[in-house]
């Protein structure tokens, strides 16, 4: 689109309806997998911040009174322009965010499109309920009366929506979609890391004909930036998707004003493995936490808790099943795991790792820096560029462990026995500050959903890792605020209000 770009390739921020030259400049966006700069990403001033969250403001009346077909229909235009954009735009994701190819365009993209959709269909469902009559005697208050109520949902006003680096299509379009159907504007911080694709986003949104100051763009590596937005009065609302830590500053922040929050923070998920669970079907779900986003996945069974009697068997299984995955360049076929997302964040893995070894965990597979050649593939030897991590599987874990305790955000499994019965695994799985996704498996189906009710998460997969996107998804304990996806996420971006009157 005409403005959104320099001739130089650097991108600009949207504010307003318009395409505005950053204050702070730009930085340069790296490509985790080679070290290269895929480009060059605006760093608002806390000025131009404020500026978005006021034409946001600005933008509220109109947008939020606008006929829901209307709304509808940007949406549903928005989500044509990201599929037909969907090639450019999949390899910009892959570069940025170290996806493997195959995820970036189906995962990513491909989600961000759907989401839009789903949300287009969303703009069109009922905001009113109807409440049973009630009869009141008369007294202080007055005659006599039929009260009749409805129950009305309307939008929460102008919505902050900060986002993870993990997926930089489907973690923004999952809030900005139906925030927008719902009658909400919105000002995106994406994170700094691969924010390039969300101002491809705010292109879609623009080209579909979304209002001027409806839908706004700011970005930067600058702290500053978030707390601004975070901060400002003219936000009603702030929806962020990170670590548990940043999302208490926010929470903080957010508790002077009453601003509304809706936070997906950090998770440690359990994975119980029942002596009669399918341990191959197991090994599959909880392999994913190896190859998935390298890890980066607060969803993932990162912590293993399996009964002695069948566990070697499944330690076993995880080294063989990790031994076989395909490290390599995103961009090449055949890649299953790619890079983490900076040479800080592959340190702090590798420092967990370490940490593990040292706190007595047994290394079974991993702890050594993968090196990837140019062709894609492993050079066999400890130097490489790009941000690899090895699949790495700890065993003979306890429940003290840092490891075990803490989101270590990578492709690291970590394995805890248990020798007694569903209390014990019970007990395990819950004794942590998380609560998102934990999982059971048994060939027994009654006493997988006897378990999967005991545990402390917001969501249990139950003999899978798989997620049925209408379902409500959110935490437990320090794993976030709300729920979200489906139409939970219509009533997350709205507030409910009562009509009463006298019949």
């Amino acid at each position: 689109m005409s403005g959104a770009q320099r001739g130089d390739g650097a991108r600009r921020l949207f504010i307003g309806g318009e395409w505005v030259e950053p204050a702070g400049g730009h930085y340069e966006v790296v490509d985790p997998a080679d070290e290269s700069v895929v480009g060059l990403a605006p760093e608002a001033s806390p000025a131009q911040v404020e500026e978005a969250a006021a034409a946001a403001a600005a933008a509220f009346e109109g947008w939020s009174r606008t006929d829901p077909q209307e709304r509808a229909r940007i949406l549903d235009r928005a989500a044509d322009v990201i599929r037909r954009e969907s090639e450019p735009w999949s390899e910009l994701a892959r570069a940025e965010s170290g996806a493997p190819t195959a995820v970036a365009r189906a995962m990513q993209v491909g989600v961000g499109a759907a989401r839009f959709r789903r949300y287009a269909r969303g703009a069109l469902e009922p905001v009113e309920r109807g409440l049973p009559p009630q009869v009141t005697a008369a007294g202080p208050m007055g005659r006599s009366a039929v009260l009749g109520a409805l129950e009305v949902r309307q939008p929460v006003g102008v919505v902050a929506c900060i986002t993870s680096y993990n997926n930089p299509w489907a973690n923004p379009a999952g809030k900005v979609a139906p925030a927008l159907a719902m009658g909400n504007t919105v000002v995106v911080k994406p994170a700094p890391q691969d924010p390039l694709s969300v101002f491809r986003m705010a292109e879609a949104l623009a080209e579909a004909g979304v209002p001027a100051g409806v839908v706004n763009v700011v970005g930067g590596q600058s702290a500053a930036v978030g707390e601004a937005l975070v901060a400002s009065g003219h936000v009603d609302m702030v929806s962020f998707t990170g670590s548990t830590a940043v999302g208490q500053r926010i929470a903080e922040v957010c508790g002077r004003t009453m601003k509304r929050q809706l936070m997906e923070l950090g998770g440690k998920g359990a994975a119980v493995v029942l002596d009669d669970a399918d341990l191959d079907a197991a090994v599959a779900g909880i392999g994913t936490t190896f190859s998935f986003y390298s890890g980066q996945i607060c969803t993932a069974p990162t912590r293993v808790i399996v009964h002695r009697s069948v566990y070697g068997e499944l330690v076993g299984k995880l080294a063989g099943y990790a031994a076989h995955l395909r490290i390599g360049h995103p961009a090449e076929r055949g890649t299953v795991v790619g890079p983490v997302i900076s040479a800080a964040h592959r340190d702090r893995v590798e420092a967990y790792v370490e940490l593990g070894r040292k706190e007595g965990a047994r290394l079974v597979h991993g702890g050594q820096r993968p090196a990837v050649g140019p062709g894609g593939g492993r050079t066999g030897g400890s130097r490489g560029r790009g941000f690899y991590v090895a699949p790495t599987l700890l065993a003979d874990c306890t429940a003290d462990m840092r490891v075990v305790r803490e989101e270590v955000f990578g492709p690291v499994v970590s394995v805890v026995p248990f020798d007694g019965g569903e209390d014990e695994a019970v007990a395990l799985a819950n004794d942590s500050d998380y609560g998102l996704l934990s999982y059971v498996w048994s060939r027994d189906a009654e006493r997988a959903f006897r378990v999967a009710r005991r545990l402390r998460a917001g969501g249990v997969g139950v003999n899978t890792v798989g997620r049925n996107m209408e379902a409500p998804f959110g935490g437990f304990k320090r794993s976030g605020v709300g729920r979200d996806v489906g139409s939970y996420a219509l009533h997350a971006y709205s507030e409910v209000q009562a009509i009463v009157w006298a019949g």
